[in-house]
């Protein structure tokens, strides 16, 4: 649930955009702090963590993705990117570097306040041990996921390349090992966007996170299908700090 004392930090180059999301997000009842380039971000976060980060991706000098690259090399605060070229690419890129949701430019300030809230409503629904500070390294079926670097190692010892949603899928099966999640639950901790109940997305996300695990998936042995109900981690999981 969003409360008054919800922080968010917008960054932006476009001083008419940043007084806008300012002045409307305020009107909601959330706290905005603004900043026009890499420079003040780090000074707005230097003086207090926000809940969430709104982020530009086409800023002179240091652009979005470096800037978001820069956040998750040290923090797992939200990011909603921004842009205002909507190809594919982009979106994929930005959620690749970290990126928790993407809008394109021009956009709706409501859509954006609706963004922020499912956002927040999934992070807080995370369990506590989900959080980097208690457990730096996961191992599970002889994988390693560098929570700190965000980095999947294979048996082998090979960095497997993650995409933001993988890495959330991941966690959240590394969290409850041994138990079948349904879609809704998995719909509802992963995405940014509110779903709905045919929504079929998260069966691509499993798919695509089995072949990054090497799981066949015709037989997979790692994440199984509990038909008719959802999908189970079949493998113990052990922290490291």
């Amino acid at each position: 649930m969003m409360s008054a004392m919800d922080h968010i930090l917008i960054v932006d180059d476009d001083r008419d955009i940043r007084e806008l999301l300012s002045e409307y997000l305020q009107k909601q009842g959330y706290r905005a702090t603004v900043a026009a380039d890499g420079r003040g971000m780090r000074s707005a976060l230097s003086r207090a963590k926000p809940d969430l980060i709104v982020l530009d991706l086409m800023m002179p000098g240091e652009d979005g993705l470096t800037l978001c690259r820069e956040i998750r090399a040290h923090s797992d605060i939200p990011i909603v990117m921004l842009t205002a070229r909507g190809e594919e690419v982009d979106r994929i890129v930005g959620l690749e570097m970290g990126a928790d949701d993407y809008l394109a430019k021009p956009f709706s300030p409501r859509e954006l306040v609706a963004r922020i809230k499912s956002i927040l409503r999934r992070t807080r629904s995370l369990p506590s041990n989900l959080k980097p500070d208690q457990a730096k390294r996961l191992r599970f079926a002889d994988w390693t996921l560098d929570i700190t670097t965000r980095t999947l190692i294979s048996p082998q010892g090979v960095s497997v390349s993650l995409s933001g949603t993988d890495f959330k899928l991941l966690r959240i099966f590394l969290d409850h090992p041994n138990r079948v999640l349904n879609r809704d639950q998995l719909i509802d901790l992963t995405q940014s966007r509110d779903a709905g109940p045919f929504d079929r997305s998260i069966d691509l996300q499993v798919s695509r996170l089995r072949r990054r695990l090497n799981d066949n998936p015709k037989e997979p042995s790692l994440i199984k299908t509990s038909r008719g109900e959802g999908y189970v981690l079949t493998a113990e999981v052990f922290q490291e700090s």
